[in-house]
């Protein structure tokens, strides 16, 4: 099992900024998505930008931690927003196909994309 460390910030124009680094699995989701929940209900950003330019491995528990959130977000009128997805994360969603939901586009802007 993984370990995640995840910090919140508030960027001056008001939007919450989730910085995650390192593994998304089942050790570590549920800080993930109380961390969503709690500052969404919380604080009720306009936007939520959740950061993964260091999220190293995401199993399907992570993926389901990015729904709830993005869930959670919806319920409380919040812009949810994925920022860097690396290629490993980005294939994840594109295979389960939530990558269009969260707006990324259909191939990595990486030079290199992941290949299984």
């Amino acid at each position: 099992m993984g370990e995640a460390v995840m910090t919140t910030r508030r960027q001056a124009d008001g939007a919450i900024v989730v910085d995650v680094r390192g593994m998304l699995d089942a050790a570590t989701v549920d800080a993930l998505r109380n961390a969503f929940v709690s500052t969404l209900h919380g604080q009720r950003p306009l936007s939520m930008i959740v950061d993964l330019t260091f999220v190293t491995f995401m199993d399907s528990m992570g993926v389901g931690a990015l729904v709830a959130g993005y869930n959670a977000a919806r319920e409380t009128g919040t812009h949810f927003v994925l920022r860097n997805p690396s290629d490993f994360v980005h294939h994840q969603l594109r295979i389960t196909g939530l990558a269009e939901m969260f707006g990324l586009p259909a191939q990595p802007s990486g030079p290199q994309s992941y290949t299984p």
